[in-house]
């Protein structure tokens, strides 16, 4: 058997030692598959005396990460330490600068500076491979990239955080506020104590950043995406959503043509009987979209220790069996510089919830702005609150622009009769 893979670990929280498992637990399988051992040399994280329920006694133990990038026998480091800059840049850099490979499940740190990265690994005949930064167990990476190759891609999109659609389901089932369904599953351990990542919609931005580059070889530009999370989002609003045929999911969507690449993630309505719209809980789905083969979709989890790990492991075996072509699937100096498309842009169709006084006039008062602006209706509904005599307007528009449906309410919001600021959730023709 040829000589063996040796790898280098930094980080052993929970993908960490996930990782470790594995390796440990499908080593001969792994070996057989790769036509080589591979092999753990060294390992780093903050404590060493930690319990993980893991032995590391095996592996030798370096205090600074940094070192791994100048050690003989590291051919390989694996990066699970997290966060777009820092440590786990620094030894990006340094890895690749040294001419050893790269894996990692940093999300953040691709989607900040994949471009870079890329670059750096082609001019240093290195591997760089992120494919458990996206998705998880969802081979999601190396399925667009490789099995869809063949394609020319116009549209990306899907449920990326478990968090948030673990959520939004959760409030459907039970009728619960955001509020209350956030706090049980931070008691589940489904949500961080700090959920700004997730439910903010970050953690989708940084995935999209990197999907939108493996889909259409282009740079990786999440400063470009716009976000939106789902604290808005009222019980109310599934509700009604339920009532006209559609459920409330976060999305986040790239598409790219003639050079113009629009990235947005945001609440959407869809249709209730599109594959996308019965994903529940916490998994993740991405749909691709492309000439030839129409559209792909893929399920399953999006987190975790084993989906996470095992796809860590998955680029570890492309690397050992000798493949390390480019990170993004262009050479890198090839991968384009996109032209962003901006969401006052973007034209589709709107849900809007307005919570107003029940007052004589008070739809006149709103279709009149819309009119002004030049907003058609497709759908309306009302009903009242008979206690506090107030009363919520839900309609859905045709399909309009972004910036003219935003100024009409802003207008709509300046009237004495709206109790609340008015919500707007995008409707996806998917």
């Amino acid at each position: 058997m040829s000589t063996s893979l040796k790898i280098a670990i930094a980080g052993l929280g929970t993908v960490g030692v996930g990782v470790l498992k594995i390796l440990e637990a499908q080593k001969e399988l792994i070996a057989a598959r790769c036509g080589r051992p591979i092999e753990i040399v060294a390992v780093a994280a903050n404590n060493r005396h930690r319990d993980r329920g893991v032995d590391i006694s095996g592996y030798r133990w370096v205090d600074n990460a940094l070192d791994f990038a100048e050690q003989d026998d590291v051919d390989l480091v694996v990066e699970l330490i997290g966060g777009s800059d820092g440590v786990a840049k620094e030894l990006a850099q340094k890895t690749l600068q040294a001419g050893k490979s790269f894996v990692t499940a940093n999300k953040a740190l691709i989607a900040h500076h994949g471009t870079m990265l890329a670059r750096t690994a082609h001019e240093n005949g290195a591997a760089l491979r992120f494919e458990a930064a996206v998705a998880g167990g969802i081979p999601i990476i190396k399925s667009i990239g490789e099995g869809l190759a063949a394609n020319r891609l116009n549209r990306v999109y899907g449920i990326m955080n478990g968090t948030c659609n673990y959520i939004l389901t959760q409030m459907e089932a039970k009728g619960e506020s955001f509020e209350d369904v956030l706090s049980e599953a931070q008691l589940l351990g489904y949500a961080e104590a700090d959920p700004t990542f997730d439910v903010d919609g970050i953690d989708t931005a940084h995935k999209l950043a990197i999907l939108s580059s493996v889909a259409f070889g282009v740079e990786t530009d999440f400063d470009n995406i716009y976000t939106e999370g789902i604290r808005h989002i009222a019980a109310v609003d599934i509700d009604y959503a339920d009532e006209i045929g559609y459920r409330i999911k976060l999305l986040g969507i790239s598409s790219y043509s003639e050079g113009k690449l629009e990235q947005r993630v945001h609440p959407v309505l869809v249709q209730k009987n599109l594959p996308i719209a019965q994903v529940s809980d916490a998994f993740n789905a991405i749909v691709a979209e492309g000439d030839f083969i129409g559209r792909t979709f893929y399920e399953g989890q999006g987190a975790g220790e084993g989906p996470t790990a095992s796809a860590v492991v998955a680029d570890l075996v492309d690397i050992a069996r000798g493949h390390n072509g480019a990170a993004f699937f262009v050479p890198a100096d090839k991968l384009v510089k996109a032209e962003p498309v901006l969401i006052d842009d973007h034209e589709g169709a709107y849900y809007m919830r307005l919570h107003v006084a029940e007052k004589p006039g008070v739809i006149a008062d709103i279709t009149s702005i819309l009119k002004e602006q030049n907003v058609s209706l497709d759908v309306m509904l009302q009903k009242g609150h008979e206690l506090d005599g107030s009363v919520y307007v839900v309609m859905v528009t045709h399909k309009t622009r972004e910036n003219v449906l935003m100024q009409a309410l802003n207008k709509i919001d300046a009237l004495p009769i709206v109790l609340e600021k008015p919500v707007a959730i995008r409707i996806e023709n998917l």
